[in-house]
């Protein structure tokens, strides 16, 4: 368990959030939901990964951050658990979750809200022209930066951005990760071995 302390009010009404480590095509995915809503997803959560992402949740959400004792059964994550298993067999095209935002700037929620809303399953879109959507049409760099910083990767798919000149672009959970995400979603051929 990693956490902070907590006063008695916040203590009656549980943990600030609840989190598990679930196996994915793509690896362990560290997973964590708040009463509000799933607030973050981890790639590659190997021990290093999980100790450092749940430090780093429980300061900034000021709060107790436990283990669920049986995730895919706990209020919080058996939603998010099962619509992950869902998208990676190939069945769910678009998440339905409560989402708690608290882990990403203003600027970088409102990236990351058109980003979910408005690409699609199979489909992607460019730095620059998911800047101009939101209104900043000369701030790609920054779009960029909202990916890297994306606390909900998968279900906030910052993998559908890609560059303007056809390349793949960069992708916090490495660029393989990302190749297979696109692949599972039909925008790159699936690979030979």
């Amino acid at each position: 368990m990693v956490g902070v302390n907590t006063n008695r009010a916040e203590q009656a009404a549980g943990p600030a959030a609840e989190w598990a480590v679930v196996d994915s095509d793509i690896g362990p995915l560290l997973l964590a939901a708040t009463a509000q809503g799933l607030v973050l997803v981890a790639f590659h959560a190997d021990d290093e990964v999980r100790e450092s992402a749940l430090r780093r949740l429980a300061s900034r959400l000021d709060g107790e951050v436990v283990e669920a004792e049986e995730a895919s059964a706990s209020s919080r994550l058996a939603e998010p658990i099962r619509q992950l298993t869902a998208y990676f067999a190939g069945e769910l095209h678009t998440f339905t979750l409560d989402l708690d935002w608290r882990l990403a700037s203003r600027f970088h929620q409102e990236v990351l809200s058109e980003l979910a809303a408005g690409v699609p399953y199979g489909s992607v879109v460019g730095y620059g022209d998911l800047a101009a959507r939101v209104g900043q049409p000369g701030a790609a760099q920054a779009v960029g930066l909202a990916m890297g910083a994306n606390p909900l990767p998968v279900v906030v798919p910052c993998h559908r951005v890609v560059e303007s000149d056809g390349g793949i672009g960069g992708f916090g959970g490495g660029l393989e990760t990302k190749r297979q995400l696109l692949a599972l979603e039909g925008v790159l051929p699936q690979p030979l071995f």
